[in-house]
């Protein structure tokens, strides 16, 4: 697949993000693979790039506002078809255990995985994603609009 990697932080000036040519990812057994056909470019994709917060992982593919299609699902996924229209947001996945998670409240997760940020995002022809951090785009949104409202949108 082709995919925009960040492998060093920079001033968006001096042209960070390098189209390169990778295997397509495979979905673990609980996620599934979106071949996106969007992403949104929020501003702190820009922090990211520039390094203002800088990336835990080099080199990653950035991008948090995704919107495409579930082409493939690991064997443990039962919410999702492959077909169906999903949306990927920055929160990628928590640990499901502590307090926090328990009470509903993941987004203070200290184990929590940003998309674009810990693990590889949208500026790429596809996508994994945990099964449970990928969420149905109802029919009344294009995925243009769709895209900016898995970030502003779920932060407000």
């Amino acid at each position: 697949m082709k995919a925009m990697i960040l492998k060093k932080h920079q001033p968006i000036e001096e042209e960070p993000l390098a189209m390169v040519e990778i295997a397509d990812p495979v979905p673990g057994p609980k996620e599934v693979r979106v071949k996106i056909s969007t992403c949104g470019v929020c501003h702190t994709d820009l922090h990211v790039v520039e390094g203002e917060l800088p990336s835990k992982k080099l080199p990653i593919i950035p991008g948090h506002e995704i919107v495409g299609v579930v082409d493939a699902i690991g064997e443990k996924v039962t919410r999702f078809q492959e077909g169906d229209r999903v949306g990927v947001a920055w929160l990628n996945s928590t640990c499901g255990e502590c307090d926090f998670c328990v009470r509903g409240n993941e987004n203070l997760c200290e184990k929590s995985r940003f998309t674009g940020y810990d693990v590889d995002g949208g500026y790429a022809q596809y996508t994994v994603v945990p099964a449970d951090f990928a969420y149905p785009i109802p029919d009344g949104f294009s995925d243009l609009e769709a895209a900016p409202l898995l970030c502003a949108g779920i932060i407000g």
